[in-house]
């Protein structure tokens, strides 16, 4: 009776379509609680079958009873939407009425560019942030040096930026990369704003003085610029590279399922219209293998990864491919808590932290899991989300969000690398005290 039912409403959707007024509907995000088992197989097929954008769960297998989902409906999906929620008792409510609005406030803030004080206060396309790049090398010139690392599928240059703000030699290092999924664009902010506040701050942030006495940073603003660009000219919510198959109609592959760290065995598809497909092989793709080669090339000098991620409050480290412990969990453990401990002393925000596959769900192909396999035993991805938000706005975050969310995450970012820092290298000079 419960298949019937899922296969009548899916039979039975695009005919509610053409029959409703939609005149003034509006792509929104609901938040909705499925209690029974059968309002969550209702919710799975319908996200699935229609691709509507699970703000939290990743995939429609996430989904489970007495848990809140936000997702995002486009506009001709709404009216359907919401009176199926109605005719099967569902409970939920509109978190935001109109997308277009929050996309438009975003997009907006990018004419802050030429303003210094709000530059970092706001969101950038992709050229402006290739014109960032460039600049912030040039005023820089002793102290950045500016790599193409590799192309993307659409040819676009991917950049990693090196900080090096002094002279010793050998030093060791850490990377810090942003944007792998493209809609995530309080990620792109954070490497943004890492990169001034680290050039700001050295010889006068006592902790921030520290690292860069001790480590040099390697930061990628955009690991995705293809679907970054895409996101800002065709569809806010697209997560994926660009690249085309001529084996489907469907475009771009998850660069975070792309990694070879038990590849498309966990939390991926081998499906090119899921959000979630992992790709023909591991590194499939350019973006992917332009990180991998790097990292591979530098494993002996870099000590700690960390790559940036939104809309939640979490710290994860490895593994999420399993649900066995790294070899040294302990210490990344104690280090995601006493970052989670600062922010929340600082900020009163609470983050979760803990391994991924124990904390939000088991996924294979991530590039956290990847790294920490090469070698790079400090290993972490950081979830963004604006103080006021709890899940409100999701991938929608305001401008208005952004300095509370990167000065909490470079509050952890600067606790985990200090810590790093202590374990593993006799420091060239005193560490800052408590």
């Amino acid at each position: 009776m419960k298949t019937l039912l899922i296969l009548f409403v899916l039979m039975n959707l695009d005919k509610l379509l053409k029959t409703g007024d939609c005149t003034e509907a509006r792509d929104q995000i609901l938040s909705i609680t499925p209690k029974t088992q059968e309002q969550v197989d209702l919710m799975r097929n319908i996200s699935d079958h229609y691709r509507m954008v699970l703000c939290h769960q990743a995939a429609p297998e996430n989904i489970k009873e007495e848990t809140d989902v936000q997702v995002y409906v486009p506009a001709i999906y709404t009216w359907t939407m919401t009176g199926l929620l109605q005719k099967h008792a569902m409970i939920y409510k509109v978190l935001v009425a109109d997308v277009s609005e929050l996309i438009e406030m975003q997009k907006r803030s990018d004419s802050a560019y030429r303003s210094i004080e709000t530059f970092y206060e706001s969101y950038h396309t992709l050229e402006d942030i290739y014109n960032w790049i460039n600049e912030t090398r040039q005023n820089n010139p002793d102290t950045v040096e500016v790599i193409q690392i590799g192309s993307s599928f659409e040819n676009r240059p991917l950049y990693v930026m090196k900080l090096s703000l002094n002279n010793r030699p050998n030093k060791k290092a850490m990377w810090i990369d942003c944007g792998i999924h493209a809609r995530e664009w309080i990620s792109h902010a954070f490497c943004l704003w890492f990169v001034q506040y680290s050039l700001s701050s050295y010889k006068t942030n006592q902790n921030m003085t520290h690292i860069f006495d001790n480590m040099d940073v390697y930061v990628l603003p955009v690991v995705n610029p293809d679907g970054y660009e895409y996101s800002w000219t065709t569809d806010r919510m697209w997560r994926k590279n660009r690249s085309v198959r001529n084996s489907s109609h469907c475009i771009g592959v998850d660069l975070n399922r792309n990694f070879d760290a038990n590849w498309c065995m966990e939390e991926a598809s081998k499906n090119p219209c899921r959000d979630l497909y992992c790709g023909a092989s591991p590194e499939s793709e350019p973006e992917t293998q332009a990180v991998a080669n790097f990292l591979r090339s530098h494993k002996d000098s870099i000590q700690l990864y960390l790559t940036i991620h939104a809309p939640t409050k979490m710290l994860l480290f490895p593994y999420s491919y399993t649900f066995e412990e790294a070899e040294n969990h302990k210490d990344l453990y104690e280090m995601a808590q006493e970052a989670a401990e600062n922010i929340k002393t600082i900020y009163n925000t609470t983050y979760t932290y803990g391994q991924g596959s124990k904390t939000i769900y088991l996924a294979s192909g991530g590039s956290d899991d990847w790294a920490y396999d090469l070698g790079i035993k400090y290993s972490f991805t950081f979830e963004l989300m604006g103080h006021r938000d709890d899940g409100f706005y999701g991938f929608l975050l305001p401008p208005s969000e952004i300095t509370r969310a990167c000065n909490e995450a470079l509050i952890g970012v600067r606790t985990i690398a200090l810590k790093v820092i202590e374990k593993t290298q006799a420091p060239t000079s005193p560490p800052p005290s408590a």
